[in-house]
């Protein structure tokens, strides 16, 4: 099964930037979808972003600001988080499935701690 770990985590003030990335091991696939996802505390998990070989997502809210990566050969996901807000503290977590994306996400990372704040 494909593991996933994160990084990149960490506190930083509102406006500031950070970077995440996600490195996918064991694979067994030619190629994968992989994303993000984040869960703020007492908030349901929301999609962030995504990115297999023909296309790339990534969610309204974070538009302008986020950028997403993503090194096909190395199967490793970056997520470039500029202009910061509150609000976008939380849990962030890769996820992974095989070939294209389709919403099915069998495989997770543990997740990375993002705090935005003052």
């Amino acid at each position: 099964q494909v593991q996933l770990a994160e990084s990149g985590g960490g506190s930083v003030q509102p406006g500031g930037s950070l970077t995440l990335s996600c490195t996918a091991s064991r694979t067994t696939y030619r190629s994968y979808c992989m994303g993000w996802f984040r869960q703020a505390p007492g908030k349901e998990r929301e999609g962030i972003a995504a990115v297999d070989e023909d296309s790339t997502f990534i969610t309204d809210s974070v538009k302008g600001r986020f950028t997403v990566s993503k090194d096909n050969e190395k199967n490793i996901l970056t997520l470039q988080m500029n202009s910061l807000k509150r609000e976008d503290s939380g849990m962030y977590y890769c996820a992974a499935e095989a070939g294209w994306c389709r919403g099915n996400w069998p495989n997770w990372g543990q997740g990375t701690e993002v705090t935005v704040s003052s």
